[in-house]
């Protein structure tokens, strides 16, 4: 377990649900998009039709259930994350076993918790999340992002938006506790896969730079579809 836990104060953003997208209102009752109703929204038309032939190519059924699948074995295993990284005790099922095998050596190398689970938001871009963890990995200071995978993705280019959810939640975590001198330039992902160790993506601020832009485009996009 992590050896220092030094949480920051919890955002009160309200999760609600509008049309069957995700919104976070905040104290003076904005209601804020979240980092995937926009990137939803803004998916380009290659994203949409590679999504669509997928679905076509397994039969809505087929598709419906693994979507369904890998939902609950991603919250089954962030469930279990949270646990460790806030220093209780785990009793982690058969079920999740193979994934939480595979990103317990990363997590071995997690100190200073500063967030787990946590809202975050942005008002001047107008956006909100739920960021996986803040922490330090081998030391540095960065956002821990969790997934889940059945085989490696192999490149970043492989991830498709995840770099710019990354990039958003990072500039909103940035944004959100300035007063407390929370200044975080580097990303983890860890994407659990079975019978091997966690592919790890680290993100360093050239590379969060350049998905920060792209992110910015896309909420851009976003509002002025809005209108």
């Amino acid at each position: 377990m992590p050896s220092a836990i030094d949480l920051l104060p919890r955002l009160q953003l309200k999760s609600v649900r509008q049309n069957g997208k995700q919104y976070y209102v905040d104290k003076s009752q904005r209601s804020l998009p979240s980092v995937t109703t926009i990137l939803n929204a803004t998916k380009p038309q290659e994203a949409r039709e590679r999504l669509m032939n997928w679905r076509s190519r397994l039969g809505t059924e087929e598709a419906n259930r693994i979507s369904t699948t890998a939902s609950r074995r991603g919250t089954q295993t962030h469930k279990y994350i949270k646990r460790y990284l806030l220093g209780e005790d785990i009793s982690c099922p058969d079920a999740s076993r193979p994934y939480w095998d595979s990103i317990q050596p990363v997590l071995q190398n997690i100190d200073t918790v500063r967030l787990v689970e946590s809202p975050v938001c942005h008002h001047k871009l107008n956006y909100a999340g739920v960021v996986d963890c803040v922490a330090s990995y081998q030391g540095i200071p960065c956002v821990c992002e969790w997934k889940t995978a059945d085989k490696p993705k192999g490149s970043i280019e492989r991830l498709y938006d995840y770099p710019l959810q990354l990039a958003a939640y990072l500039g909103a975590v940035n944004h959100s506790y300035q007063e407390y001198g929370i200044q975080v330039y580097s990303v983890l992902l860890a994407i659990a896969i079975p019978e091997t160790t966690a592919e790890i993506y680290w993100l360093e601020k050239a590379t969060i730079e350049f998905y920060w832009q792209q992110w910015q485009q896309r909420v851009a996009d976003y509002w002025q579809y809005r209108k």
